[in-house]
């Protein structure tokens, strides 16, 4: 199961402000969280699910599926949603939804491709499958005296976030999200860690990743880059460290969250330097609930 799909992550969601739904029948399941858009209407969003047991549906699909999308579309007019987006993790799920309506959609909330590193393996392993240059600038952050330590400063961070958004053009959450993200899933299933490198003789100029840890996985969510020292190579040393944490509390994955090569191209060639598996989602996928409201929605997105 995604983290995305936990009653932790859905608590932080209402953290936020926002509303959460729960569908727990004939094995299908899902939290469903509602978006806020202009003229109070909405959205319903169901990151990395719906979730089915479709072993488990003996008397076939057709029922269980109908009863669900029913649901949902009750909800959505209840909500003044006018679509419902799921990101499912599984094919055949995904072929399911599509039977029921569900279309395929340019816009994707959860990165569609991400790498992930096998934390199985040897640290020889697993050095010897990364790119060359990255073993390399490893090095280069060990021999400038880079380490790599824990922190809870949320505002230099933020600080840094800031200024990545702005060179790379993409958009980043409120600070409030970060604050609340680092702060309020701090479980016993689920938690989250800011990591900083340090040293190098001059002050930190740590790009810090902000790392969730769930099940057997970390996930590298968010990240912040400052160019200004970028010759120590702290990003390198920073996750081989997170790496090396997370092997030791064996942990079995390392998920680098998203990679868009047209989009990201300098982030993607990062982690794909890692060596780790590229895996693809099935995607984005939307069930229209008022057809006109749709239209309008996609039309401004395009404007603005």
């Amino acid at each position: 199961m995604s983290f995305l799909q936990t009653k932790e992550w859905t608590d932080f969601q209402k953290s936020l402000g926002r509303e959460v739904f729960e569908y727990r029948q004939n094995y299908i399941s899902a939290w469903v969280i509602k978006h806020r858009l202009p003229f109070g209407r909405s959205y319903l969003y169901i990151p990395h699910g719906p979730e089915m047991d479709l072993n488990a549906m003996t008397g076939g699909f057709k029922n269980p599926v109908s009863s669900f999308i029913a649901w949902l579309r009750q909800l959505a007019r209840r909500k003044k949603a006018i679509f419902v987006k799921a990101e499912p993790l599984a094919d055949n799920i995904t072929q399911l939804l599509i039977q029921y309506g569900f279309k395929k959609s340019k816009k994707e909330i959860q990165p569609g491709k991400t790498v992930v590193i096998d934390l199985t393996q040897s640290e020889d392993e697993l050095l010897a499958a990364m790119h060359h240059k990255t073993r390399y600038n490893i090095k280069v952050a060990e021999r400038h005296g880079v380490t790599v330590g824990e922190s809870e400063d949320i505002e230099a961070f933020w600080k840094l976030m800031k200024k990545t958004t702005a060179r790379e053009k993409f958009s980043s959450h409120p600070r409030e999200y970060y604050q609340k993200l680092l702060g309020e899933l701090q479980g016993d299933v689920l938690y989250t860690k800011l990591f900083v490198a340090r040293g190098g003789g001059r002050p930190p100029p740590p790009p810090p990743p902000l790392v969730l840890f769930y099940g057997d996985a970390g996930y590298y969510l968010h990240g912040a880059s400052d160019y200004s020292q970028r010759n120590l190579m702290a990003p390198y040393i920073l996750h081989w460290e997170i790496i090396r944490q997370a092997k030791a509390l064996a942990f079995k994955h390392y998920d680098l969250w998203g990679i868009d090569a047209r989009r990201w191209p300098g982030v993607t060639r990062f982690k794909l330097g890692w060596g780790g598996q590229t895996l693809e989602h099935p995607g984005s996928f939307d069930l229209k609930i008022s057809g006109l409201w749709y239209l309008g929605y996609k039309l401004a997105r395009k404007i603005f």
